[in-house]
């Protein structure tokens, strides 16, 4: 298990929150997604076997919160 933090500043309300958690979670080798509103931050803990950092940027990228 790998964990991802990465900065979104896109991230402004509790619509993008619960957006990021729901569809990161349906992600390949997902398996927990925690978004701080106020920080601007996104953990996202992974199976390195099923995904990899390059695709969970993109991911977060397609639905509107590209990384910083």
């Amino acid at each position: 298990m790998k964990t991802l933090d990465l900065t979104a500043p896109d991230i402004s309300c509790q619509h993008c929150k619960t957006a990021i958690e729901h569809d990161l979670a349906e992600a390949p080798g997902v398996h927990q997604v925690a978004v701080d509103i106020d920080a601007k931050t996104v953990r996202v803990d992974y199976d390195a076997a099923q995904t990899d950092e390059q695709t969970l940027r993109a991911a977060l990228t397609e639905i509107g919160y590209p990384p910083a």
